[in-house]
């Protein structure tokens, strides 16, 4: 073997042909593999609808011969701290390796490599981790993760059974058997759909645009005696998830002014707008790429600080059907069941980020 680990990084949305033969390769070149399975810990949506979980059984079950050479650990997001994102790699590999070599002995030296596809710019973490060897393994034919889950969410149109025969010609015979078990009886997979449709119509509804669009959004972080306003999304995208208060900038308002309206409308805080304005303590850009699926969309967030008090009333209002103070420990550990970044946004405004 000329490597005792070597380490998988990937969402797997699903576990493909591809990745099992990137995987068996890994297993013909170390004695274990590790998995980092990736956006961990986010809520179901149709870039990422399986739990790490329910990936780590998928991997398990489409490599059986090899289950004793398996480590799979979940791999969380940080999209606007690279650094941390690393951080996190290494300490995982490093917790994996030491439980792993429990019983034998933890000082000796352990061979690292990194296996992956350098197939485009998304490859680019490969050549973060310059104290582990590379692997570049060759690039296996198969439908991409994304076109994969197209023909799921499509999968209960007509003319669909074109979509699950190509499902089945390209993930291995246990992971479809899950993918069949997901769309015929899993709770969560009708509001998926739901999901996939409304964003094939919205970009749709762009799509003869002289040029794609941009568009630009706006929300508040409000933080009052160690609470979070936070709203319950009434519609798709990201529909019965909790998010800040914001949307999207009028073309008559600034971006200041629009935040104010959005956080009035969506939680009928009573809080009079000089108090608000008064009470800003910093603002940020939030423009990742990929950080909503409705496309590139760029946020402007306000943080607003009540460092003591009684807390205001607030109930749902336009877009959203609840409102809630939430403590910030709690809300800090809600990722499963908030809205696209807006983890990472509270997370840079309240010092975790």
């Amino acid at each position: 073997m000329d490597y005792d680990y070597l380490v998988f990084i990937g969402r797997f949305e699903p576990f493909h042909n591809g990745h099992a033969a990137v995987a068996r390769y890994a297993l013909s070149h170390a004695r274990k593999v590790i998995f980092l399975v990736g956006s961990a810990h986010t809520p179901r949506t149709i870039k990422n609808p399986w739990s790490v979980a329910e990936r780590s059984v998928m991997i398990q079950s489409a490599l059986p011969d090899a289950a004793d050479r398996l480590i799979v650990r979940p791999l969380r997001d940080h999209l606007y701290n690279e650094s941390q994102w690393i951080a996190d790699v290494q300490r995982t590999v490093a917790e994996a390796i030491e439980s792993d070599r429990a019983d034998g002995d933890p000082t000796a030296p352990a061979r690292i490599g990194l296996i992956g596809k350098d197939k485009d710019a998304s490859s680019y973490y490969l050549r973060e981790f310059p104290q582990w060897g590379l692997v570049d393994v060759q690039h296996t034919e198969t439908l991409s993760a994304t076109e994969l889950r197209r023909y799921l969410f499509e999968a209960n149109q007509i003319d669909s059974h074109g979509g699950l025969m190509l499902i089945r010609a390209n993930v291995p015979g246990p992971v479809f058997d899950m993918l069949e078990a997901f769309r015929k009886s899993s709770p969560t997979f009708k509001q998926l759909v739901a999901e996939h449709q409304f964003i094939d119509t919205y970009h749709e509804a762009w799509s003869k645009a002289p040029y794609a669009p941009t568009f630009v959004t706006t929300d508040a972080v409000v933080v009052h005696s160690g609470h979070v306003l936070l709203v319950r999304r009434r519609a798709e995208p990201g529909k019965g998830l909790w998010a800040l208060p914001g949307g999207f900038v009028g073309q008559d308002e600034t971006i200041l002014d629009a935040c104010l309206r959005e956080l009035r409308e969506e939680t009928r805080l009573k809080v009079p707008l000089p108090v608000l304005r008064g009470s800003i303590k910093g603002s940020q850009v939030f423009d990742h790429p990929d950080r909503s699926l409705r496309g590139r969309t760029v946020t402007h967030a306000f943080h607003f600080h009540f460092p003591a008090g009684e807390l205001p009333a607030v109930r749902g209002g336009d877009d959203a059907d609840k409102a809630r103070w939430i403590p910030v420990s709690e809300a800090l550990d809600m990722s499963p069941a908030l809205f696209e970044d807006h983890l990472h946004i509270l997370e840079y405004f309240l010092g975790r980020g």
